[in-house]
């Protein structure tokens, strides 16, 4: 008998072993699978409360283990100056990121969070990061294969401090410079921000040839997910009042500002942030047609759609006043992760109760969490989880702040030059016996970076590594050249010393979104007495600092010259090398300038355009060796 049974018994352990392997091997966690047949075999593994984990996003500061752990999220991120620690080092995101990471990956699934934040002129949280010039000065460079490489630096720096995602590009249209955000967007032109989401490709990679049409795709850990955002009309805005409602009718929300969207989409970008404003009274967070119908079915968008900061708490008025009702809308209108920084345990448990209830479909939560696998596993997260230490010397490498110089020469735009064209000041001689810099934002880092740099609202002074356009001036004259600097002379300083000629650099100060917007668009003094006093007396240009354009038609006789010069980043030495000839001037106005604020909204192709300086204006100068003799 006991010979007969041993047979017996090991086939018994070998069906038993067979059905364990069986169980173990998890298609999902195979990357020879295909990413449709991974997240199949994921999402039938999965419970409601993994699904509704994996679609909320939480702020860094409320992130830690137990919390990852316990609710399954999917998502966190860093809101404008959210960082481990001040002026904290690539070792110090990594550390972080990696906690983090390992608490999602010990759970029942193993389902790694993606990480997200807003890079959008450089990874500009960070400290000593390569900043960039702000879209609307990369706009005026007419340049897309900088942005591209813009984009790919940008990538690397992101990726050094464990991130894989960013929370860009803008491809906003604003039609209004009162917009707080206006210099976010490339232009107030679609085909130029069009040719601009060229930075996804940057970003992302480039899209292989016979890549699935219009499905997400990020090449490898050198990349990151890009986010096109904020669909859509945000820069179209009544009066550009931030996250106001956008008033115009179907042709022109197609025409205008949807074409930068259907070429993100076939440039294969991961993400899509939905707009806080409105379009015809209703919130774009609560719009099923436009996000759902077009977005998703029409231009077959398949990767996820993800709120804003608090976004479906501002669907009502005042913003959650019925947080029950913003779940619903924003959930079936097709957002797919919901962007909640602080109370995610009352999103997760009225998104829970919506779906028992039967009132939000299991179809729509299979959707939303079926994007968001398709992008983690294109991004290579399953694989690949953590962050890659040997990348931390990417921060504000040398490379980079090159091509960041490269960017704010070919930005800057030059509005006059001369008071009459017999008589150019520009370029200027490196030699020369005594010259002024005067104005505020001559020698401070923060104000030349503007918003989004370090603080959400930006800062002033030296908030980050750069070289200030003081400093930039200095290291370019000739070394006999006196160059003495007065934030804000007085006449007396200016009369009694015999300058060769002034540079005045003065502008707005730092701002983002809604603490932007401005009805009168003027520059604060002591930028108007600054330019008065020097211009009245000396030779001078001025060079603006300013995320749009503003009032400057009273100050433009008394200078010589006018450069405008948005808000250049950390490289201010770009700025120094077009005023003294080592490179020219190249760039166009990527807005029309108006005369005077009764005049807007005013854009190119308007019937009655009668600007100051029109869409596209920007005087050349040729570089100039013989000038610095």
């Amino acid at each position: 008998m006991a010979a007969r049974r041993m047979p017996m018994l090991g086939l018994v352990f070998l069906l038993c072993w067979a059905a364990t392997t069986q169980a173990e091997y998890m298609k999902y966690k195979d990357p020879k699978q295909s990413v449709n047949v991974r997240i199949k075999d994921l999402m039938k593994r999965m419970t409601l409360a993994e699904k509704i984990g994996q679609m909320t996003q939480i702020e860094r500061a409320n992130a830690s283990s137990r919390v990852l752990k316990d609710y399954f999220i999917g998502s966190i991120l860093s809101g404008g100056g959210s960082v481990p620690a001040p002026q904290a080092s690539a070792k110090d995101w990594v550390e972080m990121i990696t906690t983090f990471q390992k608490a999602c990956l010990s759970t029942r699934l193993g389902i790694p969070m993606i990480y997200g934040i807003d890079a959008v002129h450089g990874h500009n949280n960070v400290y000593n990061a390569t900043i960039f010039p702000h879209n609307i000065g990369l706009g005026a460079t007419r340049d897309p294969g900088l942005v591209k490489r813009i984009g790919a630096a940008t990538a690397l720096e992101v990726r050094a401090t464990g991130i894989p995602y960013a929370f860009a590009p803008c491809i906003a249209v604003c039609r209004d410079p009162r917009w707080g955000r206006c210099y976010e967007s490339y232009s107030e032109d679609h085909g130029v921000v069009q040719a601009m989401t060229e930075l996804i490709p940057g970003l992302q990679g480039d899209v292989p040839p016979n890549y699935a049409k219009d499905f997400p795709f990020v090449a490898g850990k050198n990349n990151v997910a890009a986010c096109s955002k904020h669909f859509v009309g945000d820069g179209g805005t009544q009066k550009g009042i931030d996250e106001n409602n956008t008033i115009i009718d179907a042709h022109e929300l197609f025409g205008i500002h949807m074409p930068a969207y259907i070429d993100s989409i076939a440039k294969g970008v991961s993400t899509v942030m939905v707009s806080y404003s409105s379009w015809n009274g209703v919130k774009m967070h609560a719009n099923r047609r436009l996000v759902t119908g077009h977005l998703k079915k029409k231009l077959g968008f398949k990767g996820f759609v993800i709120s804003d900061w608090q976004g479906i708490d501002r669907i009502t008025t005042p913003p959650g006043a019925n947080y029950t009702y913003s779940v619903q809308a924003s959930i079936t209108a097709g957002l797919d992760m919901v962007m909640v920084p602080y109370d995610y345990p009352a999103f997760i448990g009225t998104l829970t109760n919506l779906v028992n209830q039967k009132v939000i479909p299991m179809k729509r939560i299979n959707d939303a969490v079926r994007r968001i696998l398709r992008v983690k596993f294109v991004l290579g997260l399953f694989e690949n989880p953590l962050p890659d230490p040997s990348l931390a010397d990417q921060i504000g490498k040398q490379e980079h702040r090159e091509l960041a110089r490269e960017a704010v020469r070919k930005s800057l735009v030059l509005l006059k030059n001369g008071k009459s064209s017999n008589e150019p000041l520009l370029p200027l001689p490196k030699k020369a016996d005594k010259i002024l810099v005067a104005g505020s934002h001559a020698d401070n880092i923060g104000y030349q970076c503007g918003g989004w740099t370090i603080e959400w609202q930006g800062g002033s002074g030296n908030i980050t590594g750069g070289t200030t356009i003081l400093d930039a001036i200095r290291s370019t004259v000739d070394p006999a050249t006196n160059v003495v600097f007065s934030e804000k002379p007085d006449a007396d300083l200016v009369q009694s010393n015999h300058f060769s000629y002034a540079i005045v650099v003065v502008g707005e100060p730092p701002y983002a979104e809604t603490a932007g917007d401005s009805l009168n668009l003027t520059i604060p003094e002591p930028g108007p007495s600054t330019i008065q006093t020097v211009c009245g007396a000396v030779r001078c240009v001025v060079v603006l600092i300013s995320g749009r354009p503003v009032v400057i038609q009273p100050y433009l006789p008394v200078m010589d010259a006018l450069v405008a010069a948005w808000l250049p980043g950390s490289e201010g030495q770009g700025v120094a090398d077009v005023l003294f000839g080592d490179f020219g001037f190249a760039g166009k106005l990527p807005r029309t300038w108006f005369k005077s604020v009764e005049q807007l909204p005013m854009n190119v192709g308007d019937k009655n355009y009668d600007p100051l300086f029109p869409f596209g204006f920007g005087l050349t100068t040729k570089p100039a060796a013989a000038v610095q003799t």
